[in-house]
């Protein structure tokens, strides 16, 4: 069988070279110069609620503040699925880590206007406005009714 083969001329591989150099070395003075880099400035935590979380035999979820244990809401099956899931994969993780059940989940309001919730335990945190204004909103339900339960 023949072979065929098509060169790829000089030019062109010393344009690609040259790209590539210039693509790495763009990605190069942006991490070392923080250029495009975007930073907020430090926020200050106006509320917060540290809260613990318990399955019911119904299926609900329980959420109460983790001070006193007075109940904050009730999550019904089929409701809530953003707050289910969100605390449902932060329990998980700290399942898979090896931590405890027992230490509170904390949610907090920051100076800035956005919300944060916190596994107390792992040291994770989720930015709540990434997921949306209505998913945030059902967090921040949860801070209006835990002041509510003080």
């Amino acid at each position: 069988m023949p072979e065929h083969t098509t060169p790829v001329p000089r030019t062109q591989v010393l344009r690609a070279g040259g790209l590539l150099v210039f693509a790495l070395a763009a990605v190069a003075v942006g991490r070392v110069g923080d250029v495009g880099v975007t930073r907020l400035p430090e926020a200050r935590a106006v509320e917060s609620l540290d809260m613990t979380v318990a399955d019911r035999a119904d299926g609900a979820i329980a959420i109460s503040d983790a001070r006193d244990g007075r109940l904050v809401a009730t999550v019904a099956p089929g409701t809530d699925g953003f707050v289910r899931a969100t605390l449902r994969v932060l329990a998980q993780g700290r399942l898979r880590e090896g931590f405890s059940r027992e230490p509170p989940f904390r949610l907090t309001r920051w100076d800035n206007g956005t919300l944060s919730l916190d596994d107390t335990a792992s040291g994770r945190r989720i930015s709540l406005e990434a997921f949306g204004p209505t998913n945030a909103g059902a967090f921040a339900r949860l801070l209006e009714q835990g002041r509510g339960a003080s």
